[in-house]
């Protein structure tokens, strides 16, 4: 067996036990396999345009599922991988010198929200300083694990209140998907998620999305980048432009993304 499949086996059964990957992401394949780090809350609809990308290509794409920052720390140790997308332009930012990343697209926009339990029943008003209410259970990302904290740190910072609601919060969720479940088991009255997730079916049937002031909740990119250690350098910008094309748009639309056609800013 090559040191590549060596590595590879490798960095699926550590994505496995860190609950990042299905099991059958594991299977024996006779196509071609291709490995995608992808931030929580981008992973329905890319699921979506893989699985179409899949039959185009006659290949299987396995994908790893989790906080952005534990995923691009995933990518790094393994050495294997062929894109990463994390929930917003930060992480690029952030680990570019580090020497894992090749060219990106735009594929779309996340922004965030504040979610509360359906019909609003404490009268929660769009203003992040309700997180700071008494009478309300608040619950937050953690800004070390995952997109979802990062952002909503950025945000309580420019008012000047994070500090406060992290002392308030009941406790801190790794990424969106755990916020998520939280609220809809009653464990809180008021998060900030990402405002996609709200849209969700499941989602949205016990929970309601009141946005914010998108000058305060600002659109943010989610960017598509090729890693360095993609086995297939052509194929791997095909995906690229196949998911910030047409029909991986009208993908991201349908599951309540902004996409990347939107005019941030104007």
């Amino acid at each position: 067996m090559s040191r590549h499949s060596l590595l590879s086996r490798f960095a699926a059964t550590c994505l496995l036990g860190l609950g990042l990957v299905s099991g059958a992401a594991l299977g024996q394949s006779a196509k071609p396999e291709f490995l995608l780090y992808c931030g929580i809350t981008m992973v329905r609809p890319m699921t979506e345009i893989a699985q179409n990308f899949e039959k185009r290509e006659n290949i299987k794409i396995n994908i790893a599922q989790g906080g952005s920052e534990d995923l691009f720390q995933s990518a790094k140790k393994s050495g294997v991988g062929d894109w990463y997308l994390p929930g917003e332009p930060s992480y690029r930012d952030k680990h570019i010198k580090e020497g894992l990343f090749g060219d990106h697209l735009n594929v779309g926009y996340n922004q965030m929200a504040l979610m509360v339990q359906k019909g609003n029943p404490k009268g929660v008003k769009a203003e992040p300083k309700e997180m700071l209410r008494k009478d309300l259970v608040a619950i937050i990302g953690n800004a070390e694990s995952g997109s979802v904290g990062q952002e909503a740190k950025s945000i309580l910072d420019s008012l000047g209140i994070y500090p406060k609601v992290v002392k308030q919060a009941a406790f801190l969720a790794p990424d969106s998907r755990s916020l998520m479940n939280a609220m809809k088991k009653g464990e809180g009255d008021i998060t900030m998620s990402w405002r996609a997730t709200g849209f969700f079916p499941d989602n949205a049937a016990k929970l309601d999305v009141i946005d914010l002031d998108p000058k305060l909740a600002k659109p943010q990119a989610l960017l598509l980048i090729q890693l360095k250690s993609a086995k297939n350098a052509d194929l791997a910008k095909r995906f690229m432009s196949f998911t910030a094309g047409d029909e991986g748009q009208s993908i991201f639309r349908k599951y309540g993304f902004l996409d990347n056609k939107t005019a941030v800013g104007k």
